[in-house]
């Protein structure tokens, strides 16, 4: 067995855990599948399908709220890794109102990571928010999202300028 399939082994060793609802502390199974994603190298696939299940799990009504945690912060953390799919984070954002600050700055900087245009309405309507740090995480999100823009636009316009 190679590295990547320990990875993932070891990865889907953690979902099995998980979904045991007599599994005790479920929420550190979530921790360690986030600190794998943010750590292993994963395909593009890989790595899209846990953040599409954390998210899940992060607009579950039926989970307490470290296992909540637990999930958005693995999405939030994973953004430091891959570039994440905007639409396995939009729900999230959709369901904002449901999620206190701590929970929101997750998926605000879940947001930003998507480093897509279309995110920049949703992160913006959280900039008049009444938590500073939630206002803070949406600037954050918003820097991001253009600063990604930005340079791309200047990748894409360098050949022609140069002839």
């Amino acid at each position: 067995m190679d590295g990547y399939e320990r990875l993932t082994a070891r990865i889907e060793q953690a979902w099995r855990e998980f979904d045991d609802p007599a599994t005790p502390r479920r929420h550190f199974l979530l921790d360690e599948i986030g600190d794998l994603l943010e750590a292993g190298p994963l395909t593009r696939q890989d790595a899209d399908r846990i953040v599409g299940r954390m998210a899940r799990i992060g607009l579950s009504e039926d989970e307490d709220r470290t296992v909540l945690e637990s999930a958005l912060h693995a999405i939030s953390t994973a953004g430091t890794r891959y570039a994440l799919p905007l639409p396995l984070v939009e729900p999230l954002a959709d369901a904002a109102d449901r999620f206190d600050p701590p929970l929101l700055a997750h998926v605000l900087s879940a947001l930003g990571s998507t480093y897509e245009k279309a995110a920049i309405p949703l992160a913006k309507r959280f900039l008049g928010h009444p938590h500073p740090e939630i206002r803070r995480e949406a600037e954050d999100a918003l820097t991001e999202i253009r600063w990604r823009y930005r340079h791309e636009t200047i990748r894409e316009a360098l050949p022609d300028a140069l002839g």
